[in-house]
């Protein structure tokens, strides 16, 4: 059995999950401070409920992609690959926009979270809601990014998903060392070492979602020789070629194969090949050095100046994730 597909979504779970405990534990906590404890149901209620949401989402997304694989049987070879490429960029897209922002969002997380519970506290017979709302949106919010990865990698199975269920369990595990149990943790320091592997993680997704596209186009030329000219780049004497990302820069096939280990776990992970274009080289030096470039700078901003760096668990607890 081949683990190395769940360990991408194990760490992005991992780390939209502590993101999401984060934001139950300050509800919980400004409901203690508040004497407002029985409330707690409302946000027990919303995490049940924004997960089932977020698995939902996954059924749906599965059930899209096979009623779209069966409506045109004979080109189901261009459909799924095609669908991973799709899926695969609204993936970039979400975690991407999600590392940079939250980064730069950091400092007003618990100011943000206390304004919206003091809200929904004023409003009485309502508050039950107003709280279930915020807790449901925020776990939500981290799950349909994981639901997304999930997608893009939907022909490998269910380890992906296994290990999406793996990270919720650790960040929940983590949720209760912080504010159940009082554990100090350098809130801060976990965040920059998930983010840096967040950002290999997605570039590696550039990498293989730029082959699911070329997969589809070579299978689409293949169909008909209306459609043969598609493939714009082709080597005919070589094994190995690609259709439209270019000639290959590296093949590192006989020195660290991408389907033995230790090759299968990076090619999991960071989206290593043993064949590599290109196009999949650009992209990928092209996304480190955008969003890349623009996560570290946003860490610069991520705390105030001159702030003092508190783990959590130490009260008072920080208006940062630090």
């Amino acid at each position: 059995m081949d683990f190395s597909t769940a360990l991408p979504t194990f760490v992005i779970t991992l780390r939209e999950g502590v993101e999401a405990a984060l934001v139950v534990g300050i509800v919980l906590a400004l409901l203690k401070k508040a004497k407002q404890s029985r409330l707690n149901s409302w946000v027990y209620a919303g995490v049940g409920v924004g997960i089932v949401v977020s698995a939902l989402i996954g059924v749906l997304f599965s059930w899209i992609i096979q009623i779209l694989g069966a409506a045109n049987p004979q080109y189901t070879t261009v459909v799924e690959p095609a669908l991973e490429g799709v899926f695969s960029v609204l993936a970039i897209a979400m975690l991407s926009w999600m590392l940079i922002w939250m980064t730069k969002q950091a400092r007003f997380m618990k100011a943000t979270v206390e304004g919206a519970v003091t809200q929904a506290l004023t409003q009485n017979s309502n508050a039950g809601w107003g709280v279930f709302t915020l807790i449901l949106i925020a776990v939500v919010r981290e799950g349909f990014e994981t639901v997304l990865f999930v997608a893009a990698n939907f022909q490998q199975g269910l380890m992906p998903a296994l290990g999406a269920i793996g990270g919720l369990v650790t960040a929940s595990a983590i949720g209760v060392l912080l504010f159940k149990w009082g554990v100090k943790i350098n809130i801060r320091q976990f965040f920059q070492v998930m983010g840096i592997l967040l950002v290999l993680i997605v570039a590696g997704l550039v990498v293989s979602a730029l082959k699911h596209f070329d997969d589809a186009v070579a299978n689409l030329a293949l169909s008909s020789r209306a459609t043969e000219s598609l493939c714009f780049y082709y080597e005919r004497f070589t094994k190995v070629h690609s259709c439209i990302l270019g000639p290959i820069v590296s093949n590192t096939s006989t020195i660290l194969p991408d389907e033995q280990f230790p090759g299968i776990i990076l090619k999991s992970l960071f989206g290593y090949r043993d064949n590599l274009y290109l196009v999949q080289a650009v992209g990928y030096v092209a996304f480190l050095l955008t969003i890349g470039g623009l996560y570290f700078r946003s860490l610069g901003g991520a705390s105030p100046e001159g702030k003092k760096n508190i783990p959590f668990g130490q009260k008072p607890i920080s208006s940062t994730k630090d």
